[in-house]
């Protein structure tokens, strides 16, 4: 007589040590999540506070780098609207062993063609130092790349245009004098 094998499903138990295991994984992974989210933007440095304000601060983010002489000496910490002449008001912090002249500049530029972009500061040259909470007057805001195309692809077509309209009247007037040149022959 065969003795009749029936498949008794196996019931694996899970080993406490797997289970600690995997939770303290998932709580390493959430907790690096949870840093990464909350610290982007978030580096704190100490120093004075100053406003400068902007046509375009395109790409520009609050905890974005303020360089001078591509040092770190500062970053963003807001950016605001104007209500009234709808600018851009960009608050940043400098270094506090750095003293500028009130005739400094500021100027948003970026780190490649594609790279972020981040507050350069030069210096001026005049007497005094800017107090803080003061504003930095010379600025420039950052230039699009897509305008910069546009208008060179506007200034081309425009151009091409132009070159296209002056070579049909050009043909044109051609045209027109190779009859009057026929009628200035004499009658033979």
């Amino acid at each position: 007589m065969a003795v009749a094998e029936h498949a008794v499903p196996v019931r694996r138990r899970h080993d406490p040590v797997e289970l600690l295991a995997g939770f303290v994984v998932l709580v390493v992974l959430a907790a690096l999540i949870t840093a990464a989210v909350i610290g982007n933007g978030r580096r704190s440095q100490p120093g004075y506070q100053l406003k400068a304000q902007f046509d375009h601060v395109d790409g520009l983010d609050v905890g974005s780098d303020v360089r001078m002489a591509g040092v770190t000496v500062g970053q963003v910490v807001s950016e605001t609207v104007d209500p009234k002449s709808f600018q851009a008001i960009v608050t940043l912090t400098v270094r506090p062993d750095i003293k500028l002249p009130p005739d400094s500049s500021i100027v948003v530029t970026s780190d490649s063609l594609l790279g972020g972009k981040y507050l350069a500061l030069a210096p001026g040259g005049a007497d005094g130092t800017l107090p803080p909470g003061g504003r930095i007057t010379q600025t420039q805001g950052s230039i699009s790349l897509e305008q910069l195309l546009s208008k060179f692809i506007f200034t081309v077509t425009d151009t091409m245009t132009k070159q296209a309209e002056a070579n049909k009247q050009g043909q044109s007037g051609k045209a027109a004098a190779v009859p009057g040149k026929s009628d200035d022959l004499p009658n033979r």
